[in-house]
């Protein structure tokens, strides 16, 4: 896979106004765990390998198991090993992902507001705002995974 722009470089301003929005839902009180599972599972839906590979390895970093790792998509599946906060959360950022098809149903405001005050779930929808629109510059212009950069160092 070729990069076919340098988005960082062709628009250093826009790439800036992202990060703003990224640094205050980094310090908006949302568990940062949450966060990265939310981004991945957002990464997934999308098909955005720059992120899937960029949040795999935040998660790992951030000593998350294994387990919780390999079955963040099939997470309704999972029984306990997810919290009731994380299973809201990643419902919740399923829905807002496909907004085209889901048109967000009531029941799954619903279901997000009793988990998450109003704060939070705004907050939580900035950040999912936020991954999609990194997922599709990161597509669309094809931005290599650091995974892949790092195999193509390593000599053999």
């Amino acid at each position: 896979m070729n990069e076919r722009l340098d988005y960082t470089k062709a628009s250093p301003g826009g790439v800036k106004a992202l990060g703003s929005v990224y640094k205050y839902v980094a310090q908006c009180g949302l568990d940062e765990v949450l966060l990265e599972l939310v981004y991945l599972r957002i990464s997934q839906i999308n098909g955005c390998a720059f992120c899937l590979d960029m949040h795999t390895r935040s998660l790992v970093n951030r000593e998350v198991g294994t387990e919780k790792l390999a079955l963040v998509q099939a997470w309704q599946e999972t029984g306990n090993l997810f919290s009731d906060r994380e299973q809201a959360a990643l419902a919740w950022a399923e829905t807002v992902t496909r907004v085209a098809q889901t048109g967000v149903p009531d029941a799954e405001f619903e279901a997000a507001r009793r988990v998450f005050d109003e704060k939070e779930l705004a907050d939580l929808t900035m950040a999912i705002g936020l991954m999609n629109a990194y997922n599709r510059l990161a597509i669309s212009f094809r931005r290599t995974p650091e995974g892949v950069l790092a195999a193509k160092r390593v000599p053999g």
